[in-house]
């Protein structure tokens, strides 16, 4: 299972020769350990990994009865893992560091001591939380793991060959062709059903089957449920119901979130730790709402008015969808042949979501709604700042469609309304990649380019 996080890891030891540890920042089971030890197994003389979700106590002391000492740190820990230590080329993981908190605040000496490189993964909630009566290390560099991408899922169907030709093909601005969109494409509903948790493409890499992949994310599901009463104390409860709500909210026209859904005149103020402990679990995405385009798309957000996608749109499916085996079987069918009799856009506007969260973009939306001038209503899925600030058209609106009958009804008007702000506006739609009217018309798998 090839990881693209693997180049940052190398580029990290290759640059910083020790200089910083690394905190792998990531929902669980996204595959922060898999990855790391894997890079350890290969960049390194030796390497010990320390899983403290259930290392002994003996170890634990280890660094609480060696703080000073150094020399007798290291010596213990090669003893105790039968590994020898080899200056600067020598990895020491920290696996599950939230569950010792001690072990993350040596961090600050370890580096110093500049003999090994240190890597600590863990879920960003219980990471956030236990940090009390610790000073957080300033060595610490946190990078942010997310489920596999959709060239990574290529990469697990044993296929490196499309996803360069498919960029190629987006810088080039040609399409790919019937046959190789039509390969593309179908890749693309394998992705959107499976989604990236490694798990659960191992699964269907190896067997094929849709049923059995769903069954590991069921698991992952159940895992981020009991997460949640575990973590997310004094409003456990309201986690739970948003968690829970999600397919039924993204199943609507509307996406924006609705508070009612959760009570009776919910106020936001209610349950907004509740969805910042979503949303630092990265467990979801949320999409705030930008009062207009423009390069400080922060300095216009609304926090109250928002949408919640899930972070892997395969998990997504594995929720909305509680049925019996058999009946299981017939609904990955008629997903694949998008045959399905549901608001599928919810679907692929999530995964748009999660793959342009995964590029680096923060996630906009644009809103309005006129009662006494239907030219002024309108709505914007996403809104993208383009890499290159400059002092006019710096924001890409992007629309997403998930049929191939539709229409550019709001794109146009907000186009007009706000032509000195835009970039290139974006289609994303089950088609090829085509140009017509300034509007770029992009396949969806050509999404993580932009």
């Amino acid at each position: 299972m090839e990881r693209k996080i693997y180049k940052r890891l190398l580029k990290w030891k290759q640059e910083e020769k020790g200089a910083v540890a690394l905190l792998i920042d990531g929902a669980r089971r996204v595959g922060k350990s898999y990855i790391v030890e894997e890079f350890a197994k290969r960049e390194y003389k030796s390497y010990i990994l320390i899983d403290f979700a259930r290392a002994e106590d003996e170890v634990k002391n280890f660094f609480l009865n060696y703080k000073n000492d150094y020399d007798g740190l290291f010596r213990s820990l090669s003893l105790y893992f039968r590994t020898k230590l080899y200056e600067r080329d020598s990895l020491i993981i920290f696996d599950e560091v939230q569950f010792f908190p001690q072990a993350r605040a040596a961090i600050k000496y370890l580096v110093a001591d500049r003999r090994y490189d240190y890597i600590e993964t863990g879920s960003l909630v219980s990471i956030n939380s236990n940090v009390a009566d610790i000073m957080i290390p300033s060595e610490e560099r946190r990078i942010k793991m997310y489920p596999m991408d959709f060239e990574e899922f290529l990469w697990a169907m044993g296929d490196d060959m499309l996803m360069p030709y498919i960029k190629e093909c987006f810088e080039n601005k040609k399409p790919l062709g019937e046959a190789l969109h039509r390969r593309a494409t179908d890749y693309f509903r394998q992705y959107l059903i499976v989604g990236g948790m490694p798990q659960a493409v191992a699964e269907y890499a190896e067997s094929k089957s849709f049923e059995r992949a769903d069954t590991k994310k069921r698991d992952i599901l159940n895992l981020y449920r009991a997460d949640i009463r575990k973590y997310a104390k004094g409003f456990e409860s309201k986690v739970v119901k948003i968690f829970d709500t999600l397919p039924g909210q993204l199943q609507k026209h509307e996406k924006k979130f609705r508070l009612s859904a959760l009570k009776e005149r919910a106020r936001f103020r209610d349950y907004e730790s509740s969805f910042l402990w979503l949303e630092d679990s990265m467990i979801v995405n949320i999409c705030y709402a930008a009062s207009e385009p423009g390069a400080g798309l922060r300095l216009r957000q609304e926090d109250s008015s928002f949408k919640c996608y899930m972070g892997d749109t395969g998990l997504l499916v594995s929720m909305a969808f509680d049925e019996t085996e058999t009946e299981k079987e017939e609904i990955f069918r008629k997903l694949m042949l998008s045959k399905l009799e549901i608001n599928e856009g919810m679907l692929v506007e999530n995964i748009v979501a999660q793959m342009l969260v995964a590029s680096g973009h923060l996630l906009y939306f644009f809103s309005n709604y006129s009662k006494n001038d239907s030219s002024q209503t309108m709505e914007i899925d996403f809104l993208i700042r383009k890499n290159n600030v400059t002092s006019r058209h710096n924001i890409s609106p992007i629309e997403v469609k998930s049929t191939k009958n539709y229409t550019t009804v709001s794109l146009n008007k907000f186009m007009t309304k706000y032509s000195k702000a835009l970039s290139t506006p974006f289609i994303i739609h089950t088609g090829d990649l085509r140009f017509d009217g300034g509007i770029v018309y992009l396949p969806m798998y050509m999404t993580p380019l932009l």
